[in-house]
């Protein structure tokens, strides 16, 4: 049984309400926009993604940073996961992402997560987005057991669960 349907397209543009954002998959070409955002909000994203993913460690450099959205660009092209960037309307500043991954642990077909950069924190956008994610991966995506990763379930517990 594969992770995703064989006919599944996934969404290529997710407009957040209000007009001033979007969604679209992660490329390769958008690591001059990415790396100032990751390594600007390292801290607090280490304080996330650190113990799991070990990401993003502070010795993050740029041409790490390319290479790591190569390869998400080319597991979403074979869809075997997917980061989708979050941009103001004229992309020209990225400002969080969101992952769409198999499960890693038992209990979910799905595994989402998603940050703001550390400007966004506590705003109407990144509020915008935390409504959104969870609606869209019900609509659009063919998961019956996705799990938010860090929403209703901590990070820790996560951990604790056995791989799948």
């Amino acid at each position: 049984m594969t992770w995703l349907p064989d006919d599944f397209t996934h969404p290529t543009l997710v407009p957040l309400p209000g007009g001033t954002h979007h969604l679209r998959p992660i490329r390769e070409s958008d690591a001059a926009l990415d790396y100032p955002a990751v390594m600007g909000s390292r801290e607090r994203l280490w304080t996330l993604f650190g113990p799991a993913w070990g990401w993003p460690a502070p010795t993050l450099t740029y041409e790490a940073d390319r290479a790591d959205l190569l390869r998400h660009e080319k597991e979403i092209e074979a869809h075997q996961s997917f980061n989708y960037a979050l941009f103001d309307t004229a992309e020209t500043a990225l400002l969080g992402c969101v992952y769409i991954d198999p499960p890693e642990k038992t209990g979910a077909d799905a595994e989402i997560s998603w940050w703001v950069v550390d400007d966004l924190v506590g705003t109407e956008p990144a509020r915008t987005l935390d409504a959104l994610v969870p609606r869209w991966i019900a609509t659009d995506w063919p998961f019956a057991r996705p799990r938010l990763i860090g929403r209703d379930l901590s990070w820790t517990d996560w951990l604790a669960l056995p791989d799948a």
